[in-house]
């Protein structure tokens, strides 16, 4: 899926035949912003005045503004994965949180 992205905030872009229109919303925070917009360029602009708007508002009203992604999350792998996954980890004298970054950022970046 392609995201729309302005000053660090990422954007859905999704389609409602029933209503002839393209809408979306900042993804990755918890507050809810929705967009809409008839073609793709309008759907951007209205992504991006959605952005702006909640800067805006978080800056009125003295609130820190949500951040995508703190840097940390939780992950359920099963009981086996887990021991395999300290096991190389140890192999390769690194902490199981080195071990499981890297394994993400190569697997981002093939």
């Amino acid at each position: 899926m392609k995201m729309l992205k302005h000053k660090g905030y990422f954007g859905s872009i999704e389609a409602s035949i029933e209503d002839n229109c393209l809408f979306g919303k900042l993804e990755f925070i918890s507050p809810l912003i929705n967009y809409e917009g008839e073609t793709i360029a309008k759907l951007e602009a209205a992504f991006k005045e959605a952005v702006e708007d909640y800067l805006s508002d978080c800056a009125v009203n003295a609130v820190e503004p949500a951040t995508p992604c703190k840097g940390s999350f939780n992950v359920r792998i099963g009981h086996k994965l887990h021991l395999a996954a300290m096991v190389a980890a140890k192999e390769n004298n690194v902490s199981l949180n080195d071990f499981v970054k890297r394994q993400v950022e190569s697997g981002i970046n093939h």
